[in-house]
């Protein structure tokens, strides 16, 4: 089969497309045929080991010290159809069109990958495909929807509440407007200038454009801030919280992390990883097919051109999620 293969640490020519062996399911695995995956900027990172130090060596020694050796095929996303199944798999048969997560275990981009019948956690989710999506669209949903929905979960939102999120424009960002909004909350989405006309259409009650204006300096308060891209003032953004606000933060550097509001105060940070679960696959998917939420796609790329996908998203400014077309030869 066709995949990309990952030589090398560094710049996306490090992504090349190779002839590598089809795998076969174990007894609780199942074969996807991929059809789409996605590049998103922590699959630049990954690559290009954009991390702290001390995480930068521990990647190292997980993955190759010199070239990656134990991760081949990175991409965290993917849509397809179940080719076979293993002799122990109950919910999943073949022709099943699913969507999934992979987890650390990556792999995505690829014509083929085999998923356990139940991963959660590192690991990644796997659930049927909404009904009303093409594979690109239902490819871009896992990463960023999981993640905008633990957050918004985290932060309780209620229904009227002023909910802000900083980095709307991106993977997660365009879920947690949309989500935020089916929470009932009005919405305030925080990007560059030409992703604002793309925030009203998916639902933000207003936009403010960070070239422009600092939202921590307008004297706006919100019941929450989710800030997507670890961006905003810690200390600004604790002042543009109400009292009993909270403050999501996705992406933290590793100053926030360690920053705390007063034990006198009644707002509160959240921080930490997403929850990856299948339930929470299922409940997008539901959303989905009710017309609730939707992906947001910027640009779309065949396989053979994922290198160029990474430069893309490398850039920075993408609206929403660019996806990966895989194309079969025998157009099954």
């Amino acid at each position: 089969m066709k995949a990309i293969v990952w030589t090398e640490y560094g710049p996306p020519d490090g992504l090349q497309l190779k002839e590598v062996a089809k795998p076969t399911p174990k007894d609780n695995e199942v074969l996807i045929r991929i059809y789409a995956t996605t590049v998103t900027a922590g699959d630049c990172e990954m690559r290009g080991l954009k991390y702290p130090l001390s995480m930068r060596l521990s990647m190292r020694i997980y993955v190759g010290l010199i070239r990656p050796t134990r991760i081949k095929i990175i991409g965290q996303e993917l849509a397809g159809e179940i080719e076979s199944v293993g002799k122990d798999v109950k919910r999943f048969k073949e022709g099943d069109q699913v969507f999934a997560h992979t987890g650390f275990g990556v792999g995505a981009y690829a014509e083929y990958i085999c998923r356990p019948e139940e991963p959660e956690g590192i690991r990644g989710v796997l659930a049927s495909k909404p009904s009303n999506m093409t594979y690109e669209e239902a490819a871009a949903v896992p990463l960023g929807g999981l993640e905008a929905l633990h957050f918004l979960r985290k932060g309780n939102i209620q229904s009227g509440e002023k909910v802000l999120i900083n980095g709307s424009g991106g993977s997660i960002g365009t879920f947690a407007v949309q989500l935020a909004k089916y929470f009932g909350a009005e919405v305030t989405g925080v990007d560059s200038t030409g992703k604002l006309d793309m925030l009203r259409s998916i639902g933000a009650d207003q936009v403010i454009d960070y070239t422009q204006e600092d939202f921590t300096k307008s004297g706006e308060t919100y019941d929450v801030i989710f800030d997507v891209v670890g961006k905003s003032s810690f200390s600004g953004s604790m002042r543009s919280l109400k009292q009993n606000g909270r403050y999501l933060l996705a992406n933290p550097g590793p100053g926030v992390q360690r920053r705390r509001p007063s034990r006198r105060s009644s707002k509160k940070v959240v921080l930490g990883g997403a929850s990856y679960k299948t339930e929470n696959l299922v409940f997008l998917k539901e959303l989905i097919e009710a017309g609730k939420i939707k992906s947001v796609i910027d640009r779309r790329y065949p396989l053979e051109q994922t290198a160029d996908a990474h430069r893309y998203v490398e850039k920075g400014g993408k609206k929403g999620n660019v996806v990966i077309t895989v194309e079969h030869g025998d157009k099954a």
